[in-house]
């Protein structure tokens, strides 16, 4: 009876696998943001045995997962907040307990949507850092939820060591095959583990008949078979492998076509945000911008939002970015220095610039056009607006960098039914540091 249960549940399992898969990020303002972050702070709230209850500070990355069910992946910061765990407030009750005195923490949690309004937590991890003492990490899986899993977790390793080594033996091809990309995985708790594995596979130049198994010395082989195997397998409490099945595609490697590399002579193309070449690009077209412009400050580019080269008798640039207000003033300064902040309250400008470069002449030719933007000041939020503002960053990678939205919390919703007051509003916003 109980293998009976495990094979019907990896059964569940490698079906809501074999549902095509989308990862992406999501913006502050999407309003399930707000509930997955809140099931998952009052997951956490909930088991804490003595003490205050967390106060959620900034949600700093969200994946969204969406296939037969919807996963957000959170990574949030939270502050200890002043309403003990047994007051019967939840945490949007609470303000932060004071800085010198207060816990704070980071979690990382994965939270399935179901039913369309239902939120629930498949798993989490908090490292907590207490004002004084170490750092307490708490950990929750939710026994028998279907959850996805890093492509690149350990964990999976021995399972598609066995998978690989199944196809082998397995399958007539006159050749063995190697791993070649694990595409999606999804794991689920029971009296062990179920795993659901989609990966793909290539052939190598390793024939069976004289390799008995897959070796460091067996390489892919160019033009060769290639296939896709969605797999279930439940593992045991002694890690091992109880239970196998594997479904794979092969397709012969003359059927596939490989498309001609795409040669465009004089066609514009993306360029690393942090090229030395935009870098100089960059200076040009700020200072053109302090030149043309009649404001009383110099302004400073903020944020790089897109950068796109072209080779012609020299080198174009095109770029748009955000240039932000300074307080340096042109009559107190010559020109735009690092020493000059950006002004808060103060204007902030849209820009797309074109900068072509001749550099055997020494001659640059740029031009600049902006829009205003609103007076850039952190304001509270009406009612019904997102509980989140956006604080833009970067984030490094692979030689690229990639602009992520920060989501700030802005402070606990008002009461329904009451509006705040205009000449009140600086005292009751709390605006996060």
């Amino acid at each position: 009876m109980k293998l009976i249960t495990i094979l019907f549940l990896c059964s569940r399992l490698l079906a809501s696998l074999s549902q095509e898969s989308v990862t992406e990020e999501i913006d502050c303002d999407d309003e399930d943001v707000f509930k997955a972050v809140d099931a998952a702070l009052k997951n956490y709230n909930n088991r804490i045995q003595s003490g205050n209850q967390f106060v959620l500070y900034r949600v700093t990355e969200v994946n969204k997962t969406v296939g037969s069910e919807t996963f957000y992946s959170l990574k949030y910061q939270t502050k200890e907040g002043d309403c003990p765990v047994q007051s019967g407030k939840t945490w949007q009750d609470c303000d932060y307990k004071g800085a010198e005195e207060a816990a704070r923490g980071e979690c990382t949690a994965t939270v399935g949507k179901r039913e369309s309004t239902k939120f629930s937590v498949a798993t989490q991890i908090c490292q907590i850092i207490p004002a004084k003492g170490p750092v307490v990490t708490a950990q929750y899986t939710c026994l028998g939820c279907v959850h996805p899993i890093s492509t690149e977790s350990p964990d999976l390793e021995p399972v598609l060591k066995h998978a690989i080594q199944h196809f082998n033996n397995n399958t007539k091809h006159s050749h063995l095959f190697a791993l070649g990309e694990v595409k999606r995985a999804q794991r689920q708790v029971v009296a062990g583990w179920n795993y659901g594995i989609t990966y793909s596979i290539v052939q190598t130049d390793c024939l069976k008949k004289d390799f008995l198994l897959l070796t460091p010395d067996c390489k892919s082989l160019s033009g060769g078979d290639v296939g896709e195997c969605t797999d279930s397998a439940y593992v045991d409490p002694q890690l091992r492998i109880a239970s196998f099945s594997q479904n794979c595609n092969i397709h012969s490697g003359k059927d596939l076509v490989k498309p001609h590399p795409k040669i465009c002579p004089g066609c514009p193309f993306e360029i690393p945000l942090d090229s030395p070449d935009l870098a100089e690009a960059l200076t040009h077209s700020i200072t053109k911008l302090n030149a043309e412009n009649n404001e009383t400050f110099y302004f400073k580019i903020d944020t790089v939002k897109s950068a796109s080269a072209q080779v012609v008798a020299g080198k174009k640039f095109f770029i748009e970015f955000t240039a932000r207000e300074t307080t340096c003033s042109k009559e107190d300064n010559t020109e735009l220095t690092e020493s000059c902040e950006i002004k808060n309250p103060g204007q902030s400008l849209s820009c797309n610039a074109e900068v072509y470069m001749r550099p055997w002449e020494q001659k640059v030719y740029p031009t600049i056009n902006c829009q205003v933007l609103e007076m850039t000041l952190l304001k509270k939020r009406p009612p019904g607006f997102s509980p989140f503002r956006e604080v833009p960053g970067v984030k490094k990678g692979g030689g690229t960098i990639r602009h992520l939205m920060s989501c700030e919390y802005m402070g606990r919703p008002p009461k329904t039914g009451t509006e705040p007051k205009p000449e009140s509003e600086a005292e009751s916003s709390r605006l996060a540091q």
